[in-house]
């Protein structure tokens, strides 16, 4: 009878789906634990200047950027981004912290973020912006870099949020342009000052190759400060103290297409 052929070939598909659940399940599993496998732990977001182009390997951060690559494990995500591309910077840490890709972060997604953030001038504004946008999501940075950091108007980068760990501030006072001098905490129960540390390039000049000679009269200590050598170097120090650093053939290194 048809009606009784029906019956028992859904009975069939039935049965044969509820031997394949747990294999699907377990498949699912492997998937959930090969995506989290893959997916970045440490995220290192760094931003250039004025409008200097975010691959231009003659500023500071896209210099620190490189020295760094190969030196930090699989799990880590470096790239720099242009200042006014800060949301551009804020969607890829929300897309890298979202393992299972369901565009929610969960409360594990946000503890397992290990995030620096450092700029030098506009883009040491650009840092500490991105570390409050990161705050509405509740997402936690370990650490916020400034050096000369510029704010544009409306825009305030000498108060760090409470969902950063530490922060670290270097600028020079001299010049039309000049960075932040004094950095705070906005809760000093979450959130470390390391240093508001001013150098000065009147006393201790530094040779900066490559730049225009315009930069170099109008805002020579703002041009010493990107290309300071001790300066960079401490800020990679301590990169190197927050995030592992054995050499591992498949670091993960990118910038901005």
């Amino acid at each position: 009878m048809p009606g009784r052929s029906a019956s028992r070939a859904v009975s069939a598909v039935i049965a044969l789906v509820a031997l394949m659940m747990p294999v699907m399940s377990k498949a699912g599993e492997a998937s959930s634990v090969s995506s989290s496998a893959g997916a970045p732990t440490n995220i290192v977001v760094g931003f250039v200047g004025g409008f200097v182009g975010h691959d231009n390997a003659r500023h500071g951060p896209v210099q620190l950027a490189e020295r760094i690559r190969g030196s930090l494990p699989a799990s880590t995500y470096i790239q720099i981004f242009e200042n006014r591309h800060r949301k551009q910077a804020c969607q890829t840490i929300l897309r890298l912290l979202d393992v299972n890709h369901d565009g929610i972060l969960s409360p594990a997604e946000k503890a397992r973020a290990r995030i620096i953030l450092f700029g030098h001038s506009w883009g040491g504004a650009a840092a500490v912006l991105l570390a409050r946008d990161l705050r509405r999501k509740g997402v936690p940075v370990i650490l916020t870099v400034q050096v000369d950091s510029i704010a544009k108007v409306w825009q305030n980068d000498s108060v760090i949020p409470d969902n950063v760990a530490e922060a670290v501030n270097f600028y020079q006072p001299h010049g039309i342009l000049h960075g932040e001098p004094l950095i705070t905490a906005a809760d000093p129960e979450k959130t470390q000052i390391l240093g508001n540390y001013r150098i000065d390039y009147r006393k201790h000049p530094i040779r900066c190759a490559g730049y225009s000679w315009a930069d170099r009269f109008f805002t020579p200590g703002h041009v010493q400060s990107e290309c300071d050598p001790q300066v960079w170097s401490q800020i990679e120090d301590m990169m190197r103290e927050l995030l592992p650093t054995e050499v591992q053939s498949t670091t993960s290194v990118a910038v901005l297409p």
